[in-house]
């Protein structure tokens, strides 16, 4: 568990604002001897009675009213009919370091739940951004214009293969399978060629172990219907212009 995570679930702990799976985690800790855990503990511990012997302050009439309503109603021995101040000194202690303490580590517990909030507000922009390009390709692959290119592996990698699902106005997909790993300092990049122009690019992309890749393509200005799409291994980053071996290849 990392420092910062551990020094809020303690000032949480200390707090009384600790529950479910993260209480029950944490206690466990304790329970262990944790070195970290005993130590960021500690460390609270002491801030709140500093806190409450910077920040003396008389506690409200009514806590006092029931404090001495509640002490009048036990039965009292010689010994305990002396002052009470210790124990009145010890509540208003407690009283206070709860009070001054929230509001001390208020902001750490706060920032913690706010970037909980912020990773599921960037985990559901993620999503919804998933759900249009797949919505995207659903469109597309029901448009009589999509071109489907079955790529095949060239000399390098023969039994590579891939297919390249392409639309002039929404751009394409392609997606590969038995291709090797990319040298060190080496990437594949895709090329769409139309007629007797050159080759214009349409991005580089990297396999997993497996050999399998995809990459979404945007439309390429000016590029109508594609004739041939290839795939190279160039330099990583890619280049304006092929320069490597060929390994897939496929004709519209």
């Amino acid at each position: 568990m990392k420092r910062e995570e551990m020094s809020e679930l303690a000032a949480a702990y200390a707090l009384g604002a600790l529950e479910g799976d993260e209480r029950a985690r944490f206690e466990a800790l304790v329970r262990a001897r944790d070195a970290d855990t005993l130590r960021a503990l500690r460390r609270c511990e002491e801030s709140l009675a500093r806190l409450a012997a910077e920040h003396p302050e008389a506690p409200p009439a009514s806590v006092k009213a029931a404090l001495l309503a509640r002490l009048a109603a036990e039965p009292r021995s010689a010994e305990a009919a002396r002052p009470r101040r210790s124990v009145w000194t010890v509540v208003l202690a407690g009283a206070l370091a709860a009070g001054v303490a929230a509001v001390a580590v208020g902001g750490v517990v706060s920032n913690r739940y706010e970037r909980r909030l912020e990773a599921l507000s960037q985990q559901a922009a993620e999503l919804h951004a998933q759900v249009k390009r797949e919505q995207s390709l659903l469109t597309m692959l029901g448009d009589p214009a999509t071109q489907v290119v079955a790529l095949s592996g060239q000399a390098p990698s023969p039994e590579a293969r891939a297919r390249m699902l392409w639309h002039q106005k929404a751009g394409g997909l392609l997606v590969t399978a038995g291709l090797p790993l990319a040298p060190a300092g080496k990437t594949y990049q895709l090329w769409a060629i139309a007629g007797t122009g050159p080759p214009v690019s349409a991005g580089v992309f990297a396999v997993d172990a497996q050999g399998t890749a995809s990459l979404r393509v945007s439309p390429l200005p000016g590029v109508a219907r594609v004739d041939v799409f290839a795939v190279t291994l160039e330099p990583a980053g890619g280049l304006p212009a092929p320069s490597g071996p060929m390994v897939l290849m496929g004709k519209s």
